[in-house]
């Protein structure tokens, strides 16, 4: 979901609806206005492409509109188990420190000072630019029973139908394998190899002087909101859990498991997952062409 749909929440602007239960996604970092980094590999130059495409339809339309950067790794995206960096946890915790600065990145955002400053009804005709004024026209059927809609109008969609061809397909590809990520997480953490492999790492961390059943719950402890913790008090929670899993051998348990149920979906949803990788590779050569056009 775009930063502009996210600042507009409660004005009732979403382009998006939700038939069911579904988790949110967290907005991404703000970059330098009118400038962008050279892409580092395929995803990069994919996302770059489809951000000069937004750029390019947007200002056709009047507005001004800045290249968003990449999102950084949120601590859930890049420890999606369990913490097995010790360096990094003696530097960021839990990371609390990278999401205080990644807010006020985002508060400084270019795209939303403008949005910002804008009157009512030109944000509102922004947004609808950006996302089509109605989820209307594209949906996906999400492996738990959850139904998506978004609209294929606006400059997003028209950006994604530039570059990956077929809109419909890629929205269900995207929504889907994106559930399935959730989906994966939950099967690793309840199968009864990742208990096993827990138990060691919860005696350990008692030798710590925590007491707590597995890595998720000491995570919520030190990043419940609205309650946080003292940066010095989150590193030590978050060594401990570090140190605790290299020793008992934890990473190595999840990165197997991790595997095994990626491949398990995967057979599951054999269309989605093969449309993904066709859609991404086939637009590929594109996204070379727009990026090396520049903006």
């Amino acid at each position: 979901m775009h930063r502009w749909t996210l600042a507009l929440l409660t004005a009732g602007l979403l382009a998006t609806t939700v038939t069911g239960c579904a988790h949110g996604t967290s907005a991404p970092a703000a970059g330098r206005p009118g400038t962008h980094r050279a892409p580092a590999g395929a995803k990069e130059t994919l996302r770059l492409a489809e951000q000069l495409l937004i750029k390019e339809c947007m200002e056709k339309k009047g507005h001004k509109y800045w290249i968003e950067p990449p999102p950084p790794d949120d601590v859930s995206v890049r420890f999606p188990y369990v913490i097995d960096d010790p360096a990094w946890a003696r530097k960021h915790g839990y990371g609390t420190d990278l999401r205080r600065a990644r807010e006020a990145e985002v508060r400084a955002d270019p795209n939303q000072t403008y949005l910002r400053s804008a009157p009512a009804a030109t944000r509102a005709a922004l947004v609808a630019d950006l996302n089509g004024t109605r989820p209307q026209g594209l949906s996906a059927r999400l492996p738990n029973g959850v139904r998506v809609t978004h609209s294929d109008q606006g400059c997003q969609a028209a950006a994604q139908r530039e570059l990956y061809g077929d809109l419909q397909a890629w929205f269900r590809a995207t929504r889907v394998t994106d559930t399935l990520a959730g989906m994966r997480l939950g099967l690793v953490t309840g199968d009864k190899r990742y208990k096993a492999a827990v138990e060691p790492w919860a005696r350990c961390m008692r030798g710590h002087g925590y007491t707590y059943a597995d890595p998720a719950a000491s995570r919520a402890a030190a990043m419940r909101p609205g309650r946080p913790w003292p940066h010095a008090k989150e590193v030590r929670l978050a060594s401990a859990e570090a140190a605790c899993a290299v020793a008992g051998g934890l990473p190595d348990v999840t990165k197997t498991l991790d595997a095994e149920y990626r491949a398990e979906l995967s057979r599951r949803h054999p269309r989605e997952t093969a449309d993904l990788s066709r859609l991404r590779r086939e637009a590929l050569p594109r996204a070379r062409a727009i990026v090396a056009r520049g903006d």
